[in-house]
């Protein structure tokens, strides 16, 4: 049984593949989400926030014999996934008016794109429209970065 918050919840359909790394040194066990609990419960997080969160319970696929009850793991839960896509550091992107955007680097100087993204993960974000593959994008840009800056690729 995995608990995960109630917005993350949403996500996660039957028959989804969940990964567990049970331990260092042990191999990555598969899992399959089984059943998704209707009703959440609120637990106190580590830091004090009280979060409402769902039981997801999972039938493992390859489980050795010696994993036993209570056993501590981090646990993924595949809800998409595609070999073929364009992806861009969350660190790149910054909101412009209603859209995301991002600063390319075009002959030298940095220019705003409006892109359209699609799923997001915890630390990239598909690209479906605006930049096209081996185009490079500035990470973490701030104010003083303008559509005509000079930069220089690292």
């Amino acid at each position: 049984m995995i608990d995960v918050l109630s917005a993350d919840a949403l996500k996660i359909k039957p028959g989804n593949r969940i990964l567990v790394q049970a331990g260092s040194g042990m191999p990555m066990l598969q899992a399959k989400v089984r059943y998704i609990e209707p009703s959440a419960f609120t637990k106190v997080s580590a830091l004090g926030v009280e979060e409402q969160r769902v039981n997801i319970i999972g039938d493992f696929l390859n489980a050795p014999a010696s994993l036993g009850d209570a056993y501590r793991s981090d646990v993924q839960i595949v809800v998409w996934q595609n070999s073929d896509v364009l992806k861009v550091p969350l660190s790149a992107l910054f909101r412009c008016d209603q859209a995301w955007c991002v600063f390319g680097i075009r002959q030298g100087k940095a220019e705003q794109r409006s892109i359209s993204i699609g799923h997001r993960g915890s630390f990239e974000a598909e690209v479906q429209h605006g930049l096209q593959p081996k185009e490079l994008v500035i990470l973490h840009p701030n104010e003083q970065i303008r559509t005509g800056t000079l930069v220089q690729s690292l």
